[in-house]
């Protein structure tokens, strides 16, 4: 039976530096923000001819005083295009000055929505850890009766730092493909960070569960013991589930299009994240302070 209490310091270790390098990666560069949260056009052509570099097709576009201007190539002849507003007269002359190209999407957001769109996020963001919180702490309340008052409110934290721990992994490491790949953050990747919530808290459920199971059938083992059990018997079906789940994401990855593969790439570190934490942060956090 392998001792995850015994290296628990060092499982810690490492979220702590993961946690580090992406509050540093938020801190320095930022995520970059999509057209849903920041207003904008944004289109994606598809070059008939040869295809010119990012320079070449900004510079095709600098008489029209666009202002900032994001040009991310795709693909093997194609560019996605990103400006702010703008009318329809001036979406058409920018086809012109682009040459024989062929539009593939266009799409416009106005200031006003993607603010409100920003100002939703965070509050279904922040109302999914408080119901989490709040629901984990009352399905756990019985514990109460076992380990004295109060321990029903420490599953409940300890499931939501392991949720912090996966939001803040997820946005770092988003924040490094947007400053070195130009990955924006838009409303799919909102809807991935939700799921992938909702992933993680699941199988943090699943190991307090068997933790509460142990607790009363072992009574004579101590706590520490009694989650070494509990870890040992959820970790095959912990890994089982996440290899699975992240086969499928993966196979989507690769032959779903790229319209999709932002999302998809969330969801995957999202898994990865959310069984590590469940392992690692949720499970060791019933430890925290006990004699």
């Amino acid at each position: 039976m392998f001792d995850f209490i015994a290296h628990g310091k060092k499982f810690l270790a490492l979220s702590g530096i993961l946690i580090l390098v992406s509050v540093l990666a938020l801190s320095f560069w930022g995520l970059k923000m999509g057209i849903d949260f920041e207003g904008g056009a944004i289109s994606q052509v598809k070059f008939l001819e040869e295809r010119p570099s990012n320079v070449e097709i900004v510079q095709k576009l600098d008489s029209l005083e666009l202002g900032d201007v994001s040009v991310r190539l795709s693909g093997s002849s194609s560019a996605i295009l990103r400006f702010p507003e703008i009318d329809e007269e001036v979406h058409q002359q920018i086809l012109e000055l682009l040459g024989e190209v062929e539009e593939e999407s266009y799409e416009m957001v106005g200031p006003v929505i993607g603010r409100e769109s920003s100002r939703k996020a965070r509050s279904a963001i922040f109302l999914s850890l408080l119901a989490i919180i709040l629901y984990v702490t009352w399905a756990f309340r019985k514990l109460s009766r076992v380990l004295g008052k109060g321990e029903s409110w420490r599953y409940g934290i300890g499931a939501t730092l392991a949720l912090a721990h996966d939001v803040l992994i997820l946005l770092g490491f988003f924040a490094v493909l947007g400053h070195f790949q130009g990955i924006e953050v838009n409303v799919a990747f909102i809807t991935a960070l939700l799921t992938v919530l909702g992933y993680s808290v699941n199988d943090t459920i699943v190991i307090y569960d068997r933790i509460r199971e142990n607790l009363l059938l072992h009574r004579a083992k101590n706590l520490r013991e009694t989650i070494n059990l509990s870890l040992n018997e959820t970790i095959t079906r912990s890994l089982n589930t996440s290899l699975t789940t992240l086969s499928v994401l993966l196979a989507i990855y690769i032959f779903g299009g790229e319209a999709i593969q932002s999302f998809i790439l969330a969801m995957m570190i999202g898994v990865i994240s959310g069984t590590w934490s469940s392992l690692v942060i949720a499970s060791q956090f019933l430890l925290w302070r006990r004699k």
